[in-house]
């Protein structure tokens, strides 16, 4: 939804970019910019930067950027009406009636219709589970062992099979709710055969946002049929890899790390026993998208998935994206049980906090299933385990790292710590570096060649959009050469009418241009990169002729764009006066 344009500028100049993102993300000034880990995506270096002369963020890694209210927006996963809501009431504006057209009031309304649909189910699940036809989904709750005040806290529910009248369909149907609406809301399947429950004879866990509104819901069969546990497929206001269970409470908590589970059941058995701070990721493998998620509240996650071979090989596929992530990662042992629930059960939650504060570094860890993987009886498989410990320490570019923790491995699995670290610095004297993945030469096919100089035009527009936002005085200089029309790209060409357009005002914001695509994101991202495309480093007359091979790559190639669907005589005539006015034009300085 969208309020005028002047509301909407003025709560973005009154938020300030570098105050706003201060909130959320650590940061240090590096000349006119600030620098810090971008929280969009996994890094070591930080490439994110907000630079509060053009009240912009940019990403150099991700290459996600925008204003303000782009940043609010990804960073929270707002609509853009959201994110507008939300800056206004940080700095005390009055939110007026909104104004907005037809396809966004649609794309509200819809995803407004879709969580009153998941509240309206979540009570329904629950209703049944309580009733006499949830009697098998509720026994098995109890006999997992929740209390009655846990389902309740958690919204636990079941999806009975019941008369076409009295069926969850026909429920919804009568509050209101379209065919349409429910079809979207993916918890039915329309066939010529009639509408069918896309979950049935199942306990039913309600997945909520941070927001604490349920966005989707996972089932577990009761008895023997497949799968085990079913997840809602993905909606406008649900996206797996954007979502943690359990995070809607842990995110309250104050522990200073978070448990990271396997599944709904460890999530709540453990809030249960009181770790508050337990999240799950939700029937899709871990990603770098959890990971950002993770670290907006801890800086440290303890691996508590199974303690079969399954979960110990999920807990070494997660370890790099949360090492990636700048996030401390310590892995929980369980033996001899197999999961948080298993144990707590068996041994409760003062023997779980004890092996908490005992959790293996993830390292130690990884080192730890190469070892149970290793013959170590045999002397020559003996000797290749070492070696590759010795390989795996090699990973520590830094000495003193290096050093702690080959004491911590030779100590831990019975090492002699002068041949380890005799190996080592044979390894680094050979110049050993950690191998990485080739990729098999190839020549550049024709398409290949074409989207290369493709991007390279693309570039040059960039760059020039660029330079003429940090300078607009040199848009003088090309006035009477380029125009918005110019630019190959349609997004670039509209970015190009209003720098031009504010240029010859003597100023360009790029913030308030921004705020003219705030609402698509992948064009918003595209545009942040057009204000922050690196600019040449050469000096004096050298300067002056790159911005020459700018300009006239960026005409060309409009012209030549031009030439392709040209057929009158005027405007052929119209393309060779240009080509001959391009062929004189010189630039003399850049002052």
């Amino acid at each position: 939804m969208r309020w005028n344009e002047d509301f909407i500028e003025e709560v973005r100049v009154r938020n300030d970019i570098l105050d706003v993102v201060s909130g959320y993300v650590r940061l240090k000034r590096n000349g006119g910019s600030y620098f810090g880990l971008c929280p969009f995506h996994n890094e070591k270096t930080p490439s994110f930067s907000v630079t509060p002369s053009k009240q912009m963020f940019y990403c150099f890694g991700c290459h996600r950027g925008g204003n303000v209210i782009n940043f609010v927006m990804e960073y929270e996963n707002y609509t853009f009406s959201e994110a507008v809501a939300h800056l206004a009431e940080r700095v005390g504006m009055q939110v007026p009636e909104n104004e907005s057209t037809s396809a966004e009031r649609a794309a509200d309304y819809l995803k407004q219709r879709l969580l009153e649909i998941y509240k309206k189910t979540g009570q329904f699940y629950y209703r049944a589970l309580h009733s006499p036809v949830g009697k098998k989904g509720y026994e098995y709750l109890r006999g997992r062992g929740l209390t009655d005040e846990t389902i309740r806290r958690f919204g636990l529910g079941y999806a009975p099979v019941l008369p076409k009248d009295q069926s969850l369909y026909a429920y919804l149907k009568n509050e209101g709710y379209t065919d349409d609406e429910l079809k979207k809301s993916a918890l039915f399947r329309f066939t010529e055969k009639g509408v069918s429950e896309f979950f049935w004879n199942r306990v039913m866990f309600p997945i909520l946002n941070e927001r604490n509104k349920a966005i989707a819901f996972g089932g577990r069969v009761m008895g023997d049929g497949e799968p085990k546990y079913l997840n809602s497929q993905e909606t406008v206001v649900f996206e797996k890899s954007r979502t943690l269970y359990g995070l809607h409470e842990a995110r309250r908590a104050r522990e200073g790390y978070l448990l990271l589970c396997e599944g709904y059941m460890d999530v709540i058995s453990l809030h249960q026993a009181g770790f508050n701070n337990s999240v799950a990721a939700l029937g899709t493998a871990f990603n770098e998208r959890h990971c950002m998620i993770l670290r907006r509240y801890t800086n440290e996650v303890i691996l508590t998935f199974d303690s079969d071979g399954a979960g110990q090989d999920a807990a070494k596929r997660a370890i790099p994206f949360l090492k990636d992530a700048g996030i401390m990662i310590r892995v929980l042992d369980m033996k001899p049980y197999k999961d948080p629930d298993e144990f707590i059960k068996n041994l409760g939650a003062d023997a779980f906090r004890e092996r908490i504060k005992n959790a293996k570094n993830s390292f130690l860890f990884e080192i730890d299933m190469m070892r149970k993987a290793a013959d170590l009886s045999d002397p020559a498989k003996k000797t290749q385990f070492e070696k590759s410990v010795a390989t795996k320490l090699m990973e520590f570019s830094d000495e003193l790292e290096r050093n702690n923790y080959t004491e911590a491995v030779c100590r831990e699995f019975s090492i002699d710590i002068g041949s380890m670290k005799r190996t080592i610095a044979s390894m680094a004297a050979q110049g050993y570096k950690v191998p990485e993945q080739t990729k098999p030469v190839s020549h550049p096919s024709r398409s290949q060649r074409e989207e290369e100089a493709r991007e390279k035009a693309l570039n040059a527009q960039k760059v020039l959009l660029t330079w003429i936002s940090e300078k607009p005085s040199l848009y003088a200089k090309i006035e009477d050469l380029i125009t918005a029309e110019d630019f190959t790209d349609p997004i670039y060409a509209k970015v190009a009418a209003e720098v031009f357009t504010q240029a010859k005002n003597g100023e360009v914001q790029p913030a308030q241009i921004m705020s003219r695509f705030t609402g698509e994101t992948e064009n918003a991202n595209r545009i942040a990169e057009l204000f922050n495309t690196k600019l040449e480093h050469a000096e004096g007359s050298d300067l002056v002729r790159a911005f020459e091979e700018v300009v006239r790559r960026v005409k060309e190639d409009g012209l030549n764009n031009l030439a392709k669907t040209a057929t009158s005589v005027s405007v052929i005539q119209s393309i060779m006066k240009q080509r001959s006015r391009l062929a004189k034009w010189k630039c003399d300085t850049l002052e």
